[in-house]
């Protein structure tokens, strides 16, 4: 089995997903936009023609899945997305500050990076595309916590 996050955007996912790729090092290996739906599909007005209803991910064996909504489709669409983070783990505390830097990059840090109790480097954030991240390092079994 395979779980994976399906995140909303309003006419950002193509950008966003280009991003996440460049940072996190993976390949989009599906971005079919609204321009390429059926004709009978009831979505047809021209401004939503490049928007995307389905993009996917690869990231190693995990992946996440993406569309372009607007509030008529998905109410709330347009508050700040809550309830929720993307969540990222590594055991190397600099590729896990790269992806932090990178992701935070135009958003807004909600815990700066930073060796915690359970971890030598966390942090959270929210995405200039409005996406909650944590970011967090696995530490090693010899690991001592922060004081």
């Amino acid at each position: 089995m395979k779980i994976v996050t399906s995140l909303s955007f309003r006419g950002q996912c193509r950008e966003a997903f280009e991003f996440y790729a460049k940072v996190l090092g993976g390949k989009i290996t599906a971005a079919m936009p609204y321009g390429d739906a059926p004709p009978e599909m009831p979505i047809s007005d021209p401004k939503y023609r490049d928007w995307l209803m389905h993009c996917w991910l690869e990231v190693g064996d995990q992946a996440i899945m993406g569309a372009d909504m607007d509030v008529d489709w998905a109410p709330g669409i347009d508050k700040p997305k809550n309830g929720f983070d993307v969540t990222l783990h590594t055991d190397n505390a600099t590729e896990a500050r790269r992806w932090y830097d990178a992701l935070s990059e135009g958003g807004k840090a909600v815990m700066p990076f930073a060796e915690t109790f359970w971890s030598p480097g966390f942090g959270a954030l929210v995405d200039r595309f409005g996406v909650p991240w944590m970011v967090n390092t696995i530490p090693s079994a010899d690991a001592k916590p922060a004081s």
